[in-house]
């Protein structure tokens, strides 16, 4: 069972402060509005396909920091147990979302190719330029706490279903066993905040190791 921390401030947006972190950002957005157009308001759907990408992000992370941690026989200060448990954190939205939408096997498809283009495309990027790699996923974050805010609105709403919560979402989140969907998504927004904070919080931390090292 994951035992939920305090909730995050979730209208939390990272201010851009150099081209890196614009970059960052312009892709994010640029990635959000395709996101947008393709699966417009079926959330269940959309939160299938980014999950499995938002799954790889720690994985990748986690991986080249053990290696790093080995080579340099250096200890990790947790960075590899944070990242870790993000993707399997991730991967869990993963699983409540596939008991609830059922994706087709087109949004299969498409899930195989994301998932194969992304994580080529974050390895390299982690490995050359870390900082960055945490930037863009501290951005992703930002989006997907928006994404499951107004996937609520539409639920409140009554435009989309609330079926009970999937028996692994009450376990892993220690729901109540009545729960719905809005309660599970309730703790996955809070989860994607925290992992918002984590990953602009390496970022900055990457950042001043560098000024450091420049000044000496």
């Amino acid at each position: 069972m994951r035992v939920q921390a305090q909730t995050p401030d979730l209208s939390f947006r990272h201010a851009p402060a150099d081209l890196s972190d614009r970059i960052a950002r312009a892709l994010t957005s640029f990635l959000r509005f395709f996101a947008d157009l393709f699966f417009r308001k079926r959330y269940g759907h959309r939160a299938v396909v980014l999950e499995t990408v938002a799954a790889v992000p720690g994985m990748v992370g986690g991986m080249l920091n053990h290696l790093k941690s080995l080579r340099r026989m250096q200890d990790d200060h947790g960075w590899i147990r944070t990242l870790l448990d993000e993707a399997e954190n991730e991967r869990m939205h993963l699983m409540t979302f596939i008991a609830v939408a059922k994706p087709s096997p087109f949004e299969r498809f498409l899930i195989i190719l994301a998932q194969g283009f992304f994580f080529n495309a974050f390895f390299l990027l982690y490995l050359f330029v870390p900082r960055t790699a945490h930037r863009l996923v501290g951005y992703f974050e930002e989006e997907a706490v928006a994404s499951y805010t107004a996937y609520l609105a539409e639920i409140d709403a009554g435009r989309a279903p609330n079926p009970p919560a999937p028996p692994l979402a009450i376990a892993y989140w220690g729901l109540d066993p009545a729960s719905s969907l809005r309660e599970a998504i309730v703790a996955i927004r809070a989860d994607e905040a925290g992992h918002r904070d984590v990953n602009h919080a390496f970022a900055d931390t990457l950042d001043a190791e560098r000024t450091r090292s420049a000044a000496a």
